[in-house]
């Protein structure tokens, strides 16, 4: 991977940019970290998601999509980054036990390693439900209605890396230093300037205070690529909804002046560090996630903004304590097990509050249990 991204760097003249950067490391062909061979999820991987946790996670959005999938007399469901398969699994099995069933499960993922691993998960937990998933190597293009889920994909789009300063806007990019990866910052272009003094204005109050909100030396990040993208995902979708699911913030949260070194972070044999040039290609390498800029996402690609909540409340609207009883029974032990679980999903210190779920709804108007016991929406 070093030689493949030597070799891309000389040729750009000795710079590319962050966002560039993270894009070969994650997705070269046969070499990035989602491309390539090795163990991501679980105990045995880098780290582990919340389907990985509990099947009470997949047993909620599963709920999530019924309603949805009611309302439109049936449907499809279309899931982006299926991980290991498991959320796949646990998604089709609940609906089976509902009687609804989507028409089709499709998983759109680049990654031949994992998609192997997804067909596995469903060969050894549902079988008989096999037949009716389908992997896609680009968004679809036929119109269909249904769901689309999106579980920690968002987070690995990537970005352009920033340092603010009062007279000038920097990009960060690798160079090659001595035959070694290293950071190299250059003039910004106008483009990210003027995208980085629309989030300086959005980070704190506006007037005498302004100097304030960063100081110089600030450094973060942004997905310039994330409205064209979630747009190209989602445009095949005539009617339903699509469900978000990642860590995140809104932007007036996510660029304060205390987190002066932005979200990056990566994960290496459940290890978090933030230094991207270290195993590059061998470690995830992510970046909270803009929640305001995909609200304006849902409004360019012609969705409504139909909620928006932290993951604490959305499984909780959804039942998840009905979901407990429902597989643990009368078995006393599954129970705790399962609460154990739920702890970890809902905490605040666990995923709870780091975790946020939105949806988009497009050709239906209809209220969804997870967004019904808090709606941040005024908050983006």
């Amino acid at each position: 991977m070093h030689a493949y991204l030597q070799a891309r760097i000389e040729a750009a003249a000795g710079w590319v940019s962050f966002e560039q950067f993270m894009e070969m490391a994650l997705y070269a062909p046969g070499l990035g970290y989602y491309s390539a061979g090795a163990h991501k999820f679980g105990a045995d991987g880098d780290f582990t998601t919340a389907p990985e946790m509990s099947s009470l996670f997949g047993a909620c959005i599963a709920r999530q999509c019924a309603e949805i999938l009611g309302e439109l007399n049936g449907g499809s469901i279309l899931e982006l980054g299926a991980g290991s398969g498991r959320l796949a699994a646990d998604i089709l099995l609940r609906l089976e036990a509902m009687g609804q069933l989507p028409v089709s499960y499709r998983i759109l993922d680049i990654s031949a390693d994992l998609r192997e691993r997804q067909r596995g998960q469903l060969a050894e937990h549902a079988p008989h439900l096999l037949d009716r998933v389908h992997w896609l190597d680009e968004p679809p293009e036929e119109w269909f209605d249904g769901v689309i889920v999106a579980n920690e994909v968002l987070d690995a789009l990537p970005v352009s890396r920033f340092r603010w300063y009062r007279d000038r806007v920097e990009e960060i990019g690798v160079a090659i230093e001595g035959g070694r990866l290293a950071l190299e910052a250059r003039p910004a272009p106008a483009r990210l300037a003027e995208a980085c003094r629309v989030l300086y204005e959005a980070a704190g109050p506006a007037g005498a205070e302004a100097a304030g909100r960063w100081e110089d030396g600030y450094v973060s990040e942004c997905c310039p690529r994330l409205p064209d993208w979630t747009m190209s995902v989602t445009r095949a979708l005539r009617k339903g909804g699509a469900l978000w699911l990642d860590y995140g913030l809104p932007r007036s949260q996510y660029y304060l002046a205390e987190r002066r070194d932005g979200t990056l972070l990566c994960h290496f044999h459940h290890r978090a560090h933030n230094d991207p040039l270290l195993y590059p290609g061998l470690q995830d390498i992510t970046a909270w996630v803009d929640y305001t800029l995909l609200a304006e996402a849902s409004r360019s690609a012609g969705f409504a903004l139909a909620g928006f909540t932290t993951q604490t409340y959305f499984l909780a609207g959804l039942g998840i304590d009905q979901e407990m009883h429902a597989i643990a029974g009368n078995d006393a032990n599954q129970f705790a097990r399962l609460a154990n679980q739920a702890r970890q999903l809902m905490l605040p210190g666990e995923m709870g509050e780091r975790f946020k779920a939105m949806a988009w709804l497009r050709g239906v108007d209809l209220p969804l249990s997870g967004f019904a016991l808090q709606d941040l929406r005024h908050t983006l």
